[in-house]
């Protein structure tokens, strides 16, 4: 039993971290404040502030450049689908991945079902979030069955990617003036530095 049983629906807050829920519990809330984000993590539920403007408009240029992909390139079709704050399903909890790709279905995913092809993360600033970018995340998304997690790191300036081959995974690192191409999605082609000149913008005005 959790410490949810028998209890009112639940309204998620910064007061909620720590609560101990199923994933069935978490999946089933509706009231949130918006002003954070929430994660089940092996049970436990973890509140952080909304990513930073330099996450977020990095963020919104690789669904731009996607979807220039998708609409304009002949492989464009390939790409079915891709949003920004989703959550990959794992065994014990619900992680929520910065973006998500899906890739090669030939339809419009369905997001409780369908294991995305590519997950993204734009590194934020802390050892423990570094952790969970590089480590933890890592090794729950090749769980989950996802194919590439992309690490974008603009404080290294450059992303790690994860290949998670059936023989066991293999990782590429991308430099800030490289661009990035992957099989899954061909013809698209990433310029790795775009991102990062955007994500600087920002932290010029200190914001």
């Amino acid at each position: 039993m959790t410490t949810l049983a028998n209890a009112p629906p639940l309204v998620l807050g910064l007061t909620s971290a720590g609560t101990l829920m199923t994933p069935e519990e978490f999946d089933a809330v509706t009231e949130y404040d918006p002003e954070y984000c929430y994660e089940l993590i092996h049970g436990v539920l973890v509140v952080t502030p909304i990513p930073l403007a330099e996450e977020t408009d990095p963020n919104d240029e690789l669904g731009h450049l996607l979807r220039n992909y998708q609409d304009q390139h002949p492989q464009g079709r390939i790409l079915d689908g891709t949003l920004p704050q989703q959550f990959v399903r794992t065994t014990t909890g619900r992680r929520l991945a910065d973006r998500l790709i899906w890739a090669g279905l030939g339809r419009v995913p369905d997001r409780q079902r369908d294991v995305a092809t590519i997950a993204v993360e734009f590194v934020s600033a802390g050892k423990r979030s570094r952790r969970r970018d590089y480590e933890e995340k890592r090794r729950e998304y090749r769980e989950a069955g996802i194919r590439e997690y992309w690490i974008i790191d603009r404080f290294e300036r450059r992303m790690t990617v994860v290949v998670n081959d059936p023989a066991g995974p293999r990782e590429q690192i991308v430099q800030e003036h490289e661009t990035y191409t992957t099989p899954l999605l061909p013809g698209f082609e990433l310029p790795l530095g775009r991102l990062f000149e955007l994500a600087g913008r920002w932290e010029t005005r200190g914001e």
